[in-house]
C-alpha cells in the first residue's frame, strides 16, 4: 500500500497537470470499489475546474472550483495514470509502483479534459473515490485521522501524553492512522531504526528522549522519501519516466539476515510479524 511519500509524488503529478483545468466528462466503468461510487458522481464533477490537488495523510484532495471536493485513496493496488489525446505516453503511471502499462480490464474510472484524460486502475478496488460538497464534510471525513509527522501537533507533549499507560508496542502506534497520519510498514522500520528503538518495545516504556528520536526521524525519513520519489518496491516510473530512489536507502527493509548498517555496529538485521506486518530491525543496536 502507497505511504505518505508515495502519494505525495502521485499529487505533485495531478497537481502540475491538472490544476485550473476544466473536467469535460467523467466515465465510471465499475461503481464496485471499496466505497460504491454513487450513481450521480459523475454529475458532481462535470463542468467543474480542478482549482489544485492537495494530500492528506494518505488521501488525495482533489480540490474544485466550486469549493466541493473529490477524495481519491489508491487503496493496495490503485494507480492514477494520465494520457494524451494527441500522442502516446511512453509512460504514464502516476504512481507508486506496478507496471507503467495499464490493464484495460481494471480502468474502473477516467476523468476527461480538453487533451488529456485520468485513468484510475485499481485490479484489487480497495481504492475509493468520495464526493464532498464542502469543507465541513472534508473535515468530518478526516477528523479520524492523527496529526501527520509534518504537523506542529505533532509535538512532545502529544507523543509522550498518547504513549502513557499503552501496553501496544511502538510498531503498532507508528502504523496507527488515529495517532500518526501517513507511516506505512516501510517507513516505520526505517524510522524505528534511526531511533534506535526496538518495534516490540512497549510504547509506554518509551522516554521523552526516544519521543523526540521518534518526532525528528519520522520527519527526517519521509522528507528524504519523497525527495528520492518514494520508494519503488517493483517497477514504477512517474510520468516523467524516473522511477522512485527510496528504496536504495533502506537501512533495515527487506534486508533480513544482512549486517547493520551502522559502522560501529555487528548486529544482524532481523525479520518478525509485528502487528501482521514483517518487521525489519537490528538485534543489537535498537533496544
Amino acid at each position: 500500500m502507497p505511504e505518505l511519500p508515495e502519494v505525495e509524488i502521485v499529487r505533485q503529478s495531478l497537481d502540475r497537470r491538472t490544476r485550473q483545468k476544466k473536467v469535460k466528462k467523467v466515465l465510471v466503468r465499475n461503481r464496485n470499489l471499496r466505497l460504491k461510487i454513487p450513481q450521480n458522481f459523475a454529475k458532481h464533477i462535470e463542468g467543474k475546474k480542478i482549482i489544485k490537488v492537495k494530500r492528506f495523510s494518505k488521501y488525495l484532495i482533489i480540490c474544485l472550483s466550486d469549493k466541493s471536493y473529490c477524495l481519491l485513496h489508491l487503496g493496495m493496488s490503485g494507480t492514477v495514470h494520465l494520457l494524451n489525446k494527441k500522442k502516446k505516453n511512453l509512460v504514464t503511471n502516476t504512481s507508486f509502483y506496478s507496471s507503467p502499462l495499464i490493464p484495460k480490464k481494471h480502468n474502473h474510472v477516467e476523468i476527461f479534459f480538453n487533451d488529456f484524460k485520468i485513468v484510475y486502475n485499481d485490479p484489487r478496488r480497495f481504492g475509493f473515490f468520495e464526493f464532498l460538497a464542502n469543507d465541513n464534510l472534508l473535515k468530518k471525513r478526516l477528523s479520524h485521522l492523527g496529526p501527520e509527522p509534518f504537523q506542529k501537533e505533532f509535538d512532545l507533549d502529544y507523543v509522550f501524553s498518547f504513549f502513557k499507560g499503552k501496553k501496544k508496542s511502538i510498531k503498532n502506534f507508528l502504523l496507527d492512522q488515529n495517532f500518526v497520519s501517513g507511516i506505512g510498514n516501510i517507513y516505520a522500520s526505517e524510522i524505528l531504526f534511526l531511533s534506535k528503538i526496538n518495534p516490540e518495545k512497549k510504547a509506554s516504556f518509551l522516554s521523552k528522549k526516544d519521543c523526540k528520536k521518534l518526532i525528528l526521524n519520522s520527519k527526517k525519513v519521509l522528507i528524504n522519501a519523497i525527495k528520492k520519489g518514494g520508494s519503488s518496491i517493483r517497477d514504477f516510473k512517474n510520468t516523467l519516466g524516473k522511477s522512485g530512489n527510496f528504496q536504495k536507502n533502506f537501512n533495515v527493509y527487506e534486508r533480513n539476515r544482512l549486517n547493520c548498517m551502522r559502522y560501529d555496529c555487528k548486529g544482524i538485521i532481523k525479520k518478525k510479524m509485528i502487528a501482521n506486518r514483517s518487521s525489519f530491525f537490528c538485534n543489537i543496536c535498537q533496544k
